[in-house]
C-alpha cells in the first residue's frame, strides 16, 4: 500500500502547496494583542484541517494566553503512540521594511516560499499532519496511534504549555514525541539531534538618585545609572569568555573526547561563517571549538541595555535608572530557576556603590534537553533520514531552545525527537524568511515512512 500514500500525495501536490500558502496568509503573531483574533483564527484552521484529515478526535484547548489544537487517532492497544508536536504561531514581522515582499503574502522565488513562519515552522507543521492523512487516505487509518499538539505559544517561551500538558496528560500520554520543529543540516545532508540547550532569563534594573539630573551640577558627584550597569555587566564574563557567576558551570558535564570527536565530524567552515557574518573574528569561551560552544556549553548573553537619554541630538543628563535583559542557554542537569537565582545573588554582590538593583524574572524558561541514544523512535528516525537523503545522518545538538521537550519529559516521562525540515539560513525570525518548496514534499513522504516503519 506504499505506493498508493507515495502516489497520493504526488497527485494532490499543488493542493497541498495552496495549503501552506492559505496558512502563512495568516498573521499568527503570538506576540502582538492586536493579532489575537487571527492567532485564534489559526488555530481553528489547524483544527479544521485535522478534521478533514479524518482524525476522529480533535479539539481547541483555551489556555490563559492562546489556544491549543488537539487530536487523536487512536488505532490499536497493540500498535505505539507518538504525540506529534508543533506550533502554529510566529515571530512578528518587523522590520517590515527589509522584506522584498510582505511578510504575510506568501510569494514563491527560486523553489522556495517567502513568508513569515515558513521556515517556523508552517511548513513543517503541514509536512506532519500530511504524512498521517496520506497513510489513512491509503489505508483507512495510520498504522500506529497518533496524537497531536500544535500550540499558539512557542514563540513566547510556551509559558502556559505545562499546565496544559498536566491537564491533558491522559489524553497526550505517548511512547515518543516527534518534533516537527526544527531542520536539516543541508539539502543533501540529513542531521539527528541528540541535544538542544534550555533557557532562564532575567532583566536587571538598576537605579542610583530619586531623579535623573543635570549633568554639569551632578555629574562629578552622583552616580551615573548607565555607567554604573556598564560596570555591572563587565563583571559577567573574564577576558577568556567563561562566565563569571559563582556556581554557573556547577552542574555542567564537560564533553567527553568521544563528544568532542563526534562534534568534529561534523563540517564547520570557520572562515566561511564568519565571512558571512561580516565578522573578522569569533568570540566565546576559551578552550572549546566554535561549534562546542554553540552546541554544548551554557552561555550568559546579554540582549538588551539602555538607560538615559535616547532621542535624536543631546541631553546633559546623569540618569538615575539603566536596565539590562539577560538570557543563558543552559546544557543539561542546568535549572532555570537555579541559574537565576545564582545571577540574581551575583548582581547583589556586584553592584556598584551608590546603585540599588532588582532582578526581575523573564516568563518561559526552559530545561535542557539530551536523548537517551536506544530510544526505538530516535533509532527508527535515523533509518528513515538515511533512507530519504542516501546518506547517513549527522549527529547534531543545537543550541536553540524548544520548551516543550523539556515539559514533555517532566510531565509525560517521554523522549522527543526532532523530525522536521528547515534549512540552514531560511531567515526564521529574520526579514525574507523562506522554506524550500522539495522539503515541504520530501518531509510528509518522510513523516509517512516513519509512522509506517514503527507499526509492530
Amino acid at each position: 500500500m506504499a505506493q498508493d500514500w507515495k502516489r497520493d500525495l504526488d497527485d494532490r501536490k499543488a493542493e497541498l502547496e495552496g495549503e501552506l500558502m492559505e496558512l502563512l496568509a495568516m498573521p499568527s503573531v503570538s506576540t502582538d494583542p492586536d493579532r489575537r483574533d487571527d492567532v485564534r483564527a489559526t488555530a481553528e484552521w489547524v483544527a479544521n484541517r485535522l478534521r478533514r484529515a479524518g482524525v476522529p478526535e480533535v479539539r481547541i484547548v483555551e489556555t490563559d494566553g492562546h489556544p491549543a489544537v488537539l487530536g487523536r487517532w487512536r488505532v490499536s492497544d497493540d500498535q505505539p503512540t507518538v504525540l506529534i508536536y508543533g506550533h502554529y504561531d510566529v515571530q512578528p514581522e518587523e522590520p517590515v521594511e527589509l522584506w522584498d515582499t510582505p511578510a504575510f503574502a506568501p510569494t514563491v522565488r527560486d523553489g522556495k516560499v517567502y513568508a513569515r513562519g515558513s521556515a517556523d515552522m508552517k511548513g513543517n507543521l503541514l509536512t506532519s499532519l500530511h504524512g498521517v492523512e496520506a497513510l489513512a487516505r491509503a489505508n483507512g487509518q495510520p498504522p500506529i496511534n497518533v496524537t497531536f499538539i500544535y500550540e499558539g505559544e512557542e514563540e513566547i517561551g510556551s509559558p502556559h504549555l505545562p499546565q496544559l500538558v498536566e491537564a491533558e496528560k491522559d489524553f497526550l500520554a505517548c511512547d515518543a514525541v516527534l518534533s516537527a520543529d526544527g531542520g536539516q543540516f543541508g539539502p543533501d545532508q540529513p542531521e539527528l539531534t541528540v541535544g538542544l540547550k534550555g533557557l532562564g532569563g532575567c532583566q536587571i534594573n538598576l537605579t542610583t538618585a530619586n531623579s535623573d539630573l543635570h549633568s554639569g551640577m551632578y555629574g562629578a558627584t552622583v552616580p551615573n545609572a548607565v555607567q554604573s550597569m556598564v560596570q555591572l555587566a563587565a563583571t559577567f564574563h573574564d577576558e577568556d569568555g567563561r562566565v563569571q557567576v559563582e556556581g554557573f558551570y556547577d552542574r555542567v558535564h564537560d564533553l567527553t573526547g568521544d563528544e568532542r570527536a563526534e562534534i568534529a565530524e561534523v563540517p564547520f567552515d570557520e572562515r566561511g561563517f564568519r565571512d558571512d557574518l561580516g565578522l573578522d573574528e569569533l568570540w566565546g569561551e576559551a578552550g572549546w571549538s566554535p561549534v562546542e560552544r554553540q552546541w554544548a556549553r551554557p552561555t550568559l548573553d546579554m540582549n538588551g541595555i539602555w538607560g538615559g537619554f535616547q532621542g535624536d541630538g543631546t541631553k546633559t543628563v546623569t540618569p538615575r535608572e539603566a536596565h539590562l535583559k539577560v538570557t543563558c542557554r543552559l546544557v543539561p542537569d542546568q535549572d532555570p530557576v537555579e541559574i537565576v537565582n545564582l545571577i540574581e545573588k551575583h548582581v547583589q554582590n556586584h553592584c556598584p556603590p551608590g546603585a540599588t538593583v532588582e532582578v526581575q524574572r523573564i516568563e518561559g524558561s526552559a530545561k535542557p534537553f539530551g536523548i537517551d541514544r536506544s530510544n526505538p523512535v530516535h533509532i527508527a528516525a535515523g533509518e528513515v533520514l538515511t533512507e530519504l537523503f542516501d546518506n547517513a545522518p549527522y549527529i547534531v545538538r543545537g543550541g536553540g531552545t524548544i520548551p516543550a521537550t523539556g515539559i514533555f519529559k517532566d510531565i509525560l516521562g517521554v523522549e522527543s525527537v526532532m523530525f522536521a525540515w528547515s534549512m540552514p539560513g531560511s531567515g526564521a525570525h529574520a526579514p525574507n524568511e523562506w522554506y524550500r518548496l522539495a522539503d515541504y514534499d520530501r518531509g510528509r513522504v518522510g513523516y509517512a515512512m516513519l509512522l509506517e516503519r514503527l507499526k509492530r
